[in-house]
């Protein structure tokens, strides 16, 4: 292969592909380009980034579409474009270098590395011309080319000192931690209250993300608890999400953030993980608290999961882009003409009011973004309006879809359809959860390791990471609770026993790294045990591993359990110091707290008690129904008097079985 010429056409990932036809001699991040930079004694050009990224966009068509830009990068760096999604162990190693020079990060990512992969120089965006003090994209390029040269102790002793840092910083929390207990979570939920937002919704201030899993978080303690400003506090986050701009009020699916407090105008890119985790919260928001704004979001979540990110094999694409032909928010936009066009003038106004499109707009040029602030009082005219509308945008033009199939992000939307299915009564979703956990098991597992990511059926060679492991397997392990099919089991503990064999820290106990012992050497083994808008890697595999423990025979309840409690003492500085950056983590220590929670119904048919025990369990408890002795959890509980029969315990205390609806639900509102 040669390497003076771009090599980005046969990636399997969107976002390389896109820059198939840049003039820049582009890379793959692998051996052949490094030890090309060595043998030309060049540095490291490393552009990371991401298919739905506006201004990874923006960056390209000024400077890597550019030809005499090029022609400067070619000759004199080695230039590697790296997706962020499909290699996130070279993301959190350079990003944590970019944050620690510069005090800030984002993508695009641009770093100077040396030919061993030590970066010296890290940014961002850098425009075609100096603008507001950034110099311009080549003056960057010669600035760096001629530290290269003429300074070489410098770049050196720079990227000495980056690398030590960055080995430093990543070590693992601190042990010693108090107790994972009722007084800890009470003090982080109480935490987490005092920043909401409590006249918009949320915490802290622009932009807002959706805080999915500490919304989890709070309403699994508030089952717990029965407090009820921490449901108020889910409810109002809730509903605002719900109504706003993020929300797509035609065709379902959330943004992936909101550029405003008040959630109006959104970053248009519609992330798989962000709408898989939120149909998740939404689901059980809608049973436990039978709100309809839950159960029509939910819904529609799930709608636009299998409508617009199922792929033709039955797994999930990553994301929406946030531009349609360049322009961001193209496809989402309205104007009250725009509405009259289509519904004419009665509904067009009707629809103006409904939604919040006023003539000067919330958006750009007089456009707006729908919003939903109040439930119209015709429910049959709002859905004969929104059906019109959406129809007229499906013939505008669309944005593009990433097509990669990442791991971890289908293991969260295997969960959330199982579970929202599941509870909900929605065959429908269980059944595509489980057409995709058989495309992950048959293309991505490959000699018994998880891979990263693939495209079109073609598995991509980055392995997977903790997250991967960890999201599948909880995937897994609630495919089996719902369906009984021990399949999903014994594949998830096979992940879970390759996980433990692989990532966890030898010489720190409950400590894991993100890349396995075997994996690819880099400047510093990446490992980041808190959450970020997907649960790390070290909360996702402890997830799985508690909640195996209670599925699994005793030999290995007792491994997993181990490693679980050792995975969450670790955990226990977290949630005391930065409880909003573990949502996942509190989530998890909820369940943990109630023992946790399980409930086995032996049944031989499909039962109501089953349907009912789904219905209320508390989120992270642990629901199985089948036959007596059909997998361990059922093992000597019959039925009695031939009737579908409830166990319910909590760690390792059980109530009487009870085979009555209602009487098991007086156990669990009482748990």
């Amino acid at each position: 292969m040669s390497l003076e010429r771009n090599n980005l056409g046969g990636a399997t990932s969107p976002y390389l592909r896109q820059h198939a036809d840049n003039p820049v001699h582009w890379q793959q991040w692998g051996p052949e380009a490094l030890e090309w930079a060595r043998e030309r004694n060049v540095p490291i050009l490393l552009s990371i980034g991401y298919a739905a990224c506006h201004w990874c966009h923006v960056m390209a068509h000024e400077s890597f579409e550019d030809a005499a830009t090029a022609a400067v990068m070619n000759e004199h760096f080695v230039c590697i474009k790296v997706d962020r999604e499909e290699r996130p162990d070279l993301d959190a190693v350079y990003m944590n270098a970019t944050v620690a020079m510069t005090g800030q990060g984002g993508w695009p990512m641009t770093c100077f590395l040396t030919p061993d992969g030590a970066p010296f120089y890290c940014g961002t965006y850098y425009p075609p011309q100096p603008r507001g003090g950034m110099p311009s994209f080549t003056q960057l390029l010669h600035a760096v080319t001629d530290t290269w040269r003429n300074r070489r102790g410098e770049v050196d002793d720079a990227a000495a000192s980056v690398v030590a840092e960055l080995r430093r910083s990543g070590g693992a929390l601190p042990a010693g931690g108090p107790p994972v207990d009722i007084p800890l979570l009470s003090g982080a939920v109480a935490s987490v209250l005092r920043d909401e937002d409590r006249d918009r919704g949320g915490f802290g201030g622009a932009p807002k993300f959706p805080p999915s899993m500490l919304l989890e978080g709070l309403l699994r303690s508030y089952e717990r608890t029965g407090a009820e400003p921490v449901l108020r506090t889910v409810e109002r986050t809730a509903e605002a999400m719900a109504r706003g701009g993020i929300h797509d009020q035609l065709g379902g699916g959330f943004a992936r953030y909101s550029v405003d407090a008040g959630w109006v105008v959104p970053h248009f890119e519609k992330m798989l993980y962000d709408n898989a985790l939120l149909l998740r919260f939404y689901a059980h928001l809608a049973r436990r608290t039978g709100s309809p704004l839950a159960h029509r979001v939910t819904a529609e979540t799930a709608e636009f999961l299998l409508r617009d990110l199922r792929t033709g094999a039955g797994a999930f694409a990553s994301a929406l882009d946030a531009d349609t032909d360049g322009e961001e928010g193209l496809t989402y936009v309205w104007t009250p003409q725009e509405l009259t066009d289509v519904l004419g003038t009665e509904d067009g106004a009707w629809a103006a009011d409904t939604f919040s499109v006023t003539p000067d707009g919330t958006f750009e040029r007089g456009a707006s973004v729908l919003q939903l602030l109040a439930d119209p009082s015709d429910d049959h005219r709002f859905a004969a309006v929104r059906a019109r509308l959406f129809a007229a945008r499906e013939r505008r033009p669309q944005p593009a879809r990433d097509d990669k199939v990442v791991t971890a992000w289908n293991g969260l939307a295997i969960t959330a359809l199982a579970e929202a299915g599941g509870a909900l009564g929605r065959p429908e979703w269980v059944w595509a959860a489980q057409e995709c956990a058989r495309v992950l098991l048959t293309t991505h597992l490959v000699d018994g390791r998880l891979r990263r990511a693939s495209l079109a059926g073609v598995v991509g060679e980055p392995a997977g990471i903790l997250e991967d492991y960890g999201a599948l397997a909880t995937g897994l392990l609630t495919l089996h609770q719902v369906t009984g099919a021990r399949e999903w089991l014994d594949a998830a503990t096979g992940l879970l026993d390759t996980a433990l064999a692989h990532f966890p820290d030898p010489d720190e106990a409950g400590s894991w790294f993100d890349t396995a012992d075997d994996a690819e050497t880099l400047v510093a083994r990446p490992r980041d045990p808190l959450d970020g808008v997907t649960p790390s890697g070290a909360s996702s595999i402890t997830e799985a591993l508690s909640t195996a423990a209670s599925l699994v025979d005793a030999d290995h309840s007792a491994r997993y359990a181990a490693a679980a409690a050792d995975s969450m003492a670790r955990a226990a500085l977290a949630l005391q110091r930065a409880p909003r950056s573990a949502g996942n983590w509190l989530a998890v220590a909820e369940a943990s707290v109630r023992g946790p929670l399980q409930i086995a119904v032996s049944e031989n048919e499909p039962s109501e008690l089953a349907r009912q025990a789904r219905r209320l369990a508390p989120g992270g408890a642990i629901v199985v129904a089948g036959a007596a002795d059909s997998t361990p959890l059922l093992a000597d509980r019959p039925q009695h008097g031939g009737a579908p029969t409830a166990y319910v315990c909590r760690g390792f205390v059980c109530d009487r079985p009870v085979t009555d609806p209602e009487e098991l639900r007086e156990q669990l509102v009482a748990d």
